[in-house]
């Protein structure tokens, strides 16, 4: 991945003010926040403003701030702003989208690991990213990276020949 360098390069210096219609979720976050945190950052859009963008992709979609999003209908929310949001627009492809988001929600401490898990296994079954590329660009160690793409379910696993010859699970008799 090539570094974005400058400041006058940086997403962040092109914030955009858009109708939040414009935007959707994606639908892969494994972030969520319970309905009285959800109040809180209501509460902190509404006394402090606006102090972190949305991040989406042009098409609309949502990457990081689907929360902060979801605050903007509010109309106590949207009447501050004439309903529209602040947002960055990244040009990433769909596996560094993904990772940017569970990025974003790490960074911010929790995010949920079943919705984590089909991610990991998205970026290395389906998007064939190497598995060393996904630990080292989501900051996981080897143990967190097989136990998410597991899920507890190493027979199937077995068939992505990640595992030697010395073990092999018993055939039902």
């Amino acid at each position: 991945m090539e570094k974005v360098i400058g400041r006058d390069k940086q997403p962040l210096a092109k914030v955009e003010w858009v109708d939040r219609n414009t935007l959707r979720a994606n639908d892969y976050n494994p972030n969520h926040v319970a309905p009285p945190e959800l109040e809180l950052l209501k509460l902190s859009i509404m006394e402090t403003g606006w102090t972190q963008p949305i991040v989406a992709r042009r098409s609309g979609e949502i990457v990081d701030g689907f929360h902060r999003w979801t605050c903007s209908g509010d109309p106590r929310v949207g009447e501050m702003t004439d309903f529209l949001v602040p947002v960055v627009f990244i040009d990433v492809d769909a596996a560094t989208q993904r990772m940017a988001t569970i990025r974003h929600n790490r960074a911010r401490g929790s995010h949920g690991v079943v919705r984590m898990a089909d991610i990991v296994a998205e970026l290395a079954d389906d998007m064939k990213l190497p598995k060393a590329e996904i630990m080292r660009r989501l900051g996981m160690d080897n143990e967190e990276f097989e136990r998410l793409l597991d899920r507890g379910d190493i027979i199937k696993r077995l068939a992505r020949d990640d595992f030697n010859e010395a073990w092999a699970p018993e055939e039902d008799k």
